[in-house]
């Protein structure tokens, strides 16, 4: 094919990805005088960040003095099992405030206090109320905020149009090729540097939050071009998604019905989450021993209810509750505020929860319980990336949001990954920046490349006969769901491994009929290819880790090891194609920031650090 007939836009800096992380990038790219793109496979606003609706975790001090950046940093790497990154936990915890108290400046109406000040709310794992919020609707305001003032930066935004792949010039990034879902018409962006913050993959579970634009697309390009992959094995399994109808089954559930007072319930009417509190965070959980001893002997009175703990631990116990027979009707269990807190409450602090169980379910909250149960909602790992500059292992490639990995160690916090955007979709921009500034030349279009991206996405409409991707999709994600859950054993994943070489095979003979102008089976088929490598990835990943932490808990390693506290799991392509995992030695913290993980909230309280 004649590249040259091919549209072709030129920028400096093109970012993927148009939810938080991407615009917040964008935006820092334009401040540094840059010619800016952005690309979104959906429309400009549908992106996660709208799902994270709970808060943005920063260590604003609003409602409770005591909280600091070195409390939430503490938070944070207790959180994620002391796996995360030192730098980047750092990082995030220290710039969260000023990047909140940023957005405000943009025009985000935040909930306030009786003295006017952001409002902060309780969550899980947060020692104390630190999540800024706007009702239950905070990823929406953020995203309307960037939006607003995105397009007065004059950013080029490119919707519905599907990055494919990147093409290199000398092992460092010169472009990526992608095409307009509308029409099928391939575009090539020539750039210097390319952000990628396209989120996780969970579209490869059968049970999700995730919508269908979550395929892993930013992970397979970066995989695809030599970048690393780090912490896949840690996925998270969010709690509380709908499990009724079963129309809307993995639907997002806020952990802010949980931070503003609700209970989990089983069918017997118990409260069943004291029985699962661990002993280790008993102590972490209140303010005095006879309170942690209440905790440990099943009594209410801690100030900290038990349904905050970690996002694993109430996952793992709902589904404990669930396979003893003490679930609800569908397969999860009871959610109930409306004994806890006024209907006028509800309706005021989560309208959209209301709205969501009225149209979707048919049920009023302020009066009757909700079903819940675990759906598959984010991934901790990602992408591999300088805790400083985002960049990855290619040159002229940086990585923000869900899809870069490091930050959130094991697992993530809620409200966590709102601050994660707003924190290093800046630094991303930042490291472009400078990037680019220190780049010797520009990076030529190599035709070879562009025209093999091009093929493989046409093979797929000029096959004379083949499978249908949505069949192979759709039998990815009862794989996955059967043997890459909530618990893992190294039988399941080596037969999930078994099951991906068949279905490599069945994605590499898809078949999509008609033209590519509105074809959604075509762009199914596009997609098949990332979301197997993603899932390759997670399997292999959780195989190799012989222990459970966080997010990645395997049945026949049922503890935490300390001597895989030192490792990381890294996954790379290898020369001959195949997936390439090596255990990776961590660095040893600094030793400022472990005397801060490790020590006593005595130590923290009321100190602002340097």
């Amino acid at each position: 094919m004649d590249i040259s007939e091919i549209q072709t836009i030129e920028h400096d800096v093109l970012v993927v990805g148009a939810g938080g992380a991407g615009i917040r990038a964008a935006i820092e790219c334009a401040k540094q005088g840059l010619n800016t793109g952005m690309i979104s496979k959906s429309l400009l606003g549908k992106a996660h960040t709208v799902m994270a609706e709970g808060g943005v975790a920063a260590a604003l001090g609003n409602v409770d003095k005591r909280d600091n950046w070195k409390i939430h940093f503490r938070d944070t790497m207790r959180g994620g099992k002391f796996l995360n990154q030192w730098r980047m936990a750092e990082l995030h915890a220290r710039q969260a405030p000023d990047r909140v108290r940023e957005l405000e400046e943009w025009g985000a109406v935040f909930d306030r206090t009786k003295d006017g000040l952001i409002s902060q709310r309780n969550f899980g794992g947060h020692r104390y109320p630190r999540l800024a919020h706007v009702g239950d609707r905070t990823g929406l305001e953020m995203i309307r905020t960037l939006q607003d003032f995105c397009v007065h930066q004059g950013i080029a935004t490119h919707m519905e149009c599907t990055a494919l792949d990147l093409f290199l010039d000398n092992g460092r990034v010169a472009g990526l090729v992608a095409y307009w879902r509308e029409t099928g018409r391939f575009v090539i962006f020539k750039a210097k540097a390319v952000i990628f913050a396209t989120g996780g993959g969970g579209k490869a579970w059968r049970i999700t939050s995730n919508s269908w634009e979550y395929s892993g697309d930013g992970l397979a390009m970066a995989y695809r071009a030599g970048a690393e992959l780090i912490d896949l094995e840690f996925t998270q399994f969010h709690p509380t998604g709908m499990v009724w109808p079963p129309s809307v089954r993995g639907v997002l559930v806020t952990e802010g019905v949980r931070g503003d007072g609700g209970i989990l319930l089983n069918n017997k009417n118990e409260r069943f989450m004291f029985k699962y509190i661990p002993k280790k965070f008993a102590p972490e959980t209140a303010d005095t021993e006879e309170e942690a001893s209440r905790w440990l002997e099943g009594k209410e009175g801690a100030r900290r209810p038990p349904e905050l703990l970690t996002r694993d631990e109430v996952a793992r116990s709902i589904k404990k509750e669930v396979e003893d027979g003490r679930g609800s009707p569908h397969g999860g269990v009871f959610l109930d505020i409306a004994s806890k807190r006024s209907p006028e409450f509800i309706r005021k602090k989560l309208p959209s929860m209301y709205h969501q169980f009225k149209e979707l379910a048919e049920l009023d909250i302020t009066k009757e319980p909700m079903e819940v149960g675990p759906t598959m909602h984010y991934f901790m790992g990602g992408i591999r990336v300088n805790s400083d500059t985002q960049e990855t292992s290619v040159p002229g490639l940086f990585a923000c949001g869900e899809c870069a990995g490091g930050m959130h160690g094991a697992n993530r916090l809620g409200g966590n990954s709102l601050s994660d955007l707003l924190v290093f979709g800046k630094l991303a921009g930042e490291g472009a920046g400078k990037y680019i500034k220190k780049l010797q030349g520009t990076p030529k279009l190599d035709a070879g490349q562009v025209n093999a991206i091009i093929r493989r996405a046409t093979d797929i409409l000029n096959r004379e006969s083949g499978t249908n991707p949505f069949v192979v999709q759709e039998d990815l994600q009862d794989m996955m769901q059967k043997y890459v859950g909530i618990i893992r054993t190294a039988d399941e994943l080596k037969k999930g491994l078994e099951e991906l070489k068949r279905l490599y095979q069945d994605a590499g003979k898809v078949k999509a009929h008609a033209s590519p102008q509105y074809n959604p089976g075509w762009n199914a088929a596009i997609d098949l290819p990332n979301l197997l490598i993603t899932s390759e990835a997670v399997t292999r990943a959780a195989l190799t880790r012989e222990e459970s932490r966080g997010g990645h808990t395997r049945a026949d390693f049922y503890f935490e090891s300390d001597e895989w506290l030192k490792y990381n799991v890294v996954i790379r392509k290898a020369k001959d194609g195949n997936m390439e995992v090596e255990k990776v030695r961590r660095d040893d913290p600094p030793e400022e920031l472990k005397k801060i993980a490790y020590a006593s909230l005595e130590e923290l309280e009321g100190t602002k650090g340097g």
